[in-house]
């Protein structure tokens, strides 16, 4: 049951948050859908702006939200990498602290599914009518998964010195 207990808090909020992706990539009107709402709200904002700038303000747009889904499933999944199992006890800290430091092995491997996941998101949605996969995405992918460690590796040195 433990290990159960334990696969349930760490493993199931990445995969939950994996299956979340998966279904936003597999809407072949997405970009539809956030127009929907995006382009209107940058009109009343900006009345006077190109209908190109609102364009491509929505396009970079959705780019960061690429970016940003993948910086939180980078956080999952590095929770998940460090948890605590009979294998591999850490060292005890005080109370109200983190135990272990920063694993530059364990980024790596977090850094590669986020990868992985982001370059098989890519390929499903070949088989999605209206959506194209695009290296570029998966190069925005990759680097939320690293944008969202190194915002961890940043708070992790910040505490460690107050």
């Amino acid at each position: 049951m433990p290990k159960l207990r334990a696969f349930l808090k760490y493993w199931l909020p990445p995969l939950i948050w994996m299956a979340v992706i998966f279904s936003a990539s597999a809407d072949s009107k997405s970009e539809a859908h956030s127009s929907r709402y995006f382009e209107p709200l940058l009109r009343w904002l900006f009345p006077r702006m190109s209908p190109e700038h609102v364009g491509q303000i929505h396009y970079d747009f959705r780019k960061f939200c690429h970016l940003a889904e993948y910086a939180v499933l980078a956080l999952l999944l590095w929770r998940a990498v460090r948890q605590t199992d009979g294998k591999k006890q850490r060292p005890s800290a005080a109370p109200g602290r983190s135990t272990g430091g920063w694993r530059w092995a364990e980024a790596g491997l977090v850094l590669s599914i986020v990868f992985l996941y982001g370059a098989s998101d890519e390929l499903h949605q070949v088989f999605v009518p209206n959506r194209t996969a695009q290296v570029s995405d998966v190069l925005i992918d990759t680097l939320g998964g690293a944008a969202g460690l190194l915002a961890l590796w940043i708070v992790g040195r910040w505490r460690k010195h107050w």
